[in-house]
């Protein structure tokens, strides 16, 4: 008896101590990520009010010159929601975006605009960013694929340099459209189709200058995989990254980020992570995945292996390297902001 008695105490003791460092480790929050790519999370970073300021799915984020952090939701109440990067709700608008989608930066000789694709109204809008429109991009009628509006679905935009931009019809008819910065279109490639030259699911788009030579890198949702095309849409690598629905990719620095909304097929949900890629585009760490494994230089497929996220849509990377994922799907919650140490 006294023998089961000290085990029964001894185990009391030992769950204390593990319910102690598991409430110790929420109030400090959880690590994750793999080799030098690791983050604190921070689930509670929005300090908005969804009474006030409610979100529907928190598509995506960019941040400005000012350090502020801009999270675009389908919610009409308030499309755009401008946060500190403590989490600190500063400014709202935005009622007329029902398909609010794709959020794109860029400084245009030193005055930031906004790029907005809107999946309902199957539009493209530049705005200012305050919320004020300079141009609106309708179905591209023009290159004789496209019969109607409803056939022309953008997800995404990227901005060159010189203003030219490039929409990607991710939930349409799968093209890319390169337009001039007034709108004129120039070219247009990729489409639906089996050859790696067609996309499926092509949810995301960026220049990559990563290399000497920009190019531009394209999702490929549906076939666990990112496209890199030159700017004048040749294909030219095919980037596999197998049992990841991978989101639109984010460049900063030498790293590539992207969320993958969920693995190993878009038909299992809640099962997404977020996936961190080298300059040489290896993976090197998963948020709430498994870790990568390559075998003969050949990526092991990846898995959700945290439930830390059901279905993230896009992240942001700050100026200090850290980062918010915002989720598509996944009961209205706020973005999660990951501190890196």
């Amino acid at each position: 008896m006294e023998r089961r008695s000290f085990i029964k105490q001894t185990a009391l003791v030992s769950a204390s101590f593990f319910i102690a460092k598991d409430m110790l480790a929420k109030d400090d929050g959880p690590i994750y990520g793999h080799g030098n790519m690791r983050y604190r999370m921070n689930n509670k970073w929005s300090k908005a009010d969804p009474n006030i300021n409610p979100v529907n799915d928190c598509h995506e984020m960019v941040q400005d010159k000012k350090g502020r952090i801009l999270l675009l939701t389908n919610e009409t109440k308030n499309n755009v929601l401008i946060y500190s990067k403590s989490g600190k709700l500063l400014d709202t608008w935005g009622h007329d975006f029902p398909g609010a989608h794709g959020l794109t930066l860029f400084n245009e000789n030193g005055t930031e605009v906004l790029f907005i694709t809107d999946t309902v109204k199957h539009q493209v809008y530049k705005t200012t960013i305050d919320g004020k429109i300079l141009m609106t991009i309708d179905v591209p009628l023009e290159t004789g694929v496209y019969k109607e509006a409803k056939e022309f679905v953008p997800t995404e935009t990227a901005i060159d340099t010189n203003g030219d931009f490039y929409i990607a019809d991710g939930y349409g008819a799968q093209y890319i459209t390169h337009y001039d910065k007034n709108g004129k279109l120039k070219n247009f490639f990729g489409g639906r189709g089996d050859g790696d030259e067609h996309l499926d699911n092509a949810h995301g788009i960026v220049i990559d200058r990563r290399q000497a030579t920009p190019t531009l890198m394209i999702t490929d949702r549906t076939r666990n995989c990112f496209k890199r095309f030159s700017m004048d849409g040749k294909l030219i690598e095919v980037i596999k990254l197998p049992g990841a629905c991978v989101c639109r990719p984010v460049i900063k620095g030498d790293h590539l980020y992207a969320a993958v909304l969920r693995s190993p097929d878009l038909g299992h949900e809640n099962s997404g992570f977020t996936t961190i890629l080298d300059k040489d585009n290896k993976v090197v760490s998963n948020l709430g995945g498994s870790e990568p494994v390559y075998k003969d230089g050949v990526l092991q497929p990846m898995s959700q292996a945290e439930k830390i996220f059901l279905n993230p849509h896009d992240v942001c990377v700050d100026d200090d390297e850290n980062l918010y994922v915002a989720q598509w799907a996944s009961g209205k919650v706020y973005p999660y902001k990951f501190t890196r140490v």
